[in-house]
């Protein structure tokens, strides 16, 4: 489905109802598969939590997680201590270029039996449950934080625990975070020193069975569409979402910050933030560091082509093996719209434009970040989404939710 976007005005005053967030659920739901009693409300509706959720209830030998990253990264661990099990893990074509040799490497080293069906170091993986009785392992730090959480969730029921060591400098430490505050809601012990991740084991007795329930804060990931939105309107323009809160979990929720320089403030309500355009961008050329929120940078160099305004974004090297290669997408569509981008392994660097192109035709590459990232563009400009339902994947509603904020959508 294709869907062109025409240049449109905000209405004011809308609320949208944001889905809870795609990290939290996914996490809680490995948690439920493996803790009894454990409930789970404003579950993310997302293609990945229902990928996810239909493999952890699955009896069939071979899973098919298509697109989704998350649930490839937390079934290969989960599926690795289902004793007596056997099963074929795979995915997409594109699924099955993304590497994981170093997720399936570290749960080697505790006592795993994962082996390749064609591609070294790459998907489909067959693997073979068993108990996993190691309980020290080490990963390079900067690797993707969704394999240091996939081993972090299944440590309290391994029969010693884990101790994990992260060498070099940590990336995307808010994601650890959020793993291990949930484990504590669990009443799981852990600690964070230094490079050091412990996570004590647990005894599968009736603490761990009576009912708990776990509601999911909406996701902040899906809130950055709604941030660009307000950064390229009018001064005074104003959108309410809900359900957020300031004690966030989430890195992203970074965006309350970052978002000043683009003259959006944020004002939290109750269960629900207020986002205001109040002024114009504090700067024509924005700096980021985005080692915390690397899901965020799409957006961001969005809006700042859409401003006007150039920006360095650092931090970036884990976009390589998302969905695409986001930065080499950035770049492309981008520069189709009038850009001058230049992209490193972990930075992209935005030139200021005065013009943005009429009428392009943005492809999304199979990934939701592009298609919803370039959207907000239709207060400037109109466009094409090419293979728009894409954002199915984190934000089933997202299309509907901005036809209600007055931007004119067309299906092709």
């Amino acid at each position: 489905m294709d869907l062109v976007l025409e240049n449109s005005k905000l209405k004011n005053q809308e609320k949208i109802q944001i889905t809870g967030s795609k990290s939290e659920a996914n996490r809680l739901l490995i948690l439920q598969a493996l803790f009894e009693g454990l409930k789970i409300d404003n579950l993310s509706n997302s293609d990945d939590s229902q990928v996810l959720q239909k493999a952890l209830k699955s009896s069939s030998d071979v899973i098919d997680i298509h697109h989704a990253g998350t649930a490839m990264r937390f079934l290969t661990v989960y599926f690795s201590i289902q004793e007596n099990s056997e099963i074929v893990l795979t995915g997409s074509s594109r699924m099955q270029e993304r590497p994981i040799g170093v997720l399936v490497n570290a749960l080697r080293m505790l006592g795993a039996d994962i082996s390749y069906e064609e591609n070294e170091g790459y998907p489909p993986l067959r693997i073979k449950g068993k108990q996993l009785l190691k309980s020290e392992v080490s990963l390079k730090a900067n690797v993707s934080s969704q394999y240091i959480s996939a081993l972090l969730l299944i440590a309290p029921v391994l029969k010693n625990g884990l101790e994990l060591s992260l060498e070099g400098e940590i990336t995307s430490i808010p994601y650890i975070n959020m793993t291990l505050a949930l484990l504590n809601q669990m009443k799981v012990k852990t600690s964070f020193e230094g490079n050091v991740v412990k996570v004590h084991p647990v005894v599968q007795n009736s603490e761990f069975k009576v009912e708990r329930l776990i509601t999911v804060e909406s996701d902040w990931s899906s809130a950055s569409y709604f941030y660009s939105i307000i950064a390229l309107s009018e001064v005074g323009q104003s959108i309410t979402l809900s359900s957020y809160k300031e004690d966030s979990l989430q890195g992203d929720s970074s965006l309350v910050n970052i978002y000043k320089e683009f003259g959006v403030t944020t004002t939290f309500e109750k269960n629900q933030i207020r986002l205001t355009k109040e002024g114009e961008c504090s700067s024509q050329s924005l700096n980021f560091e985005l080692n915390n929120s690397p899901d965020i940078a799409q957006t961001i160099a969005v809006s700042c082509f859409g401003l006007g305004v150039a920006c360095d974004l650092y931090g970036l090297h884990t976009l390589k093996i998302k969905e695409t290669d986001r930065l080499e997408a950035l770049k492309i569509e981008l520069e189709k719209l009038g850009a001058t981008v230049s992209i490193t392994e972990e930075s992209l660097h935005l030139k200021s434009a005065s013009t943005i192109k009429n009428n392009v035709s943005i492809d999304t590459y199979q990934d939701h970040r592009m298609a919803m990232a370039f959207a907000p563009l239709a207060l400037k400009t109109s466009l094409k989404i090419n293979e728009a339902e894409v954002v199915s994947k984190s934000f089933p509603s997202f299309w509907t939710d901005l036809k209600s904020l007055g931007i004119q959508i067309n299906k092709i």
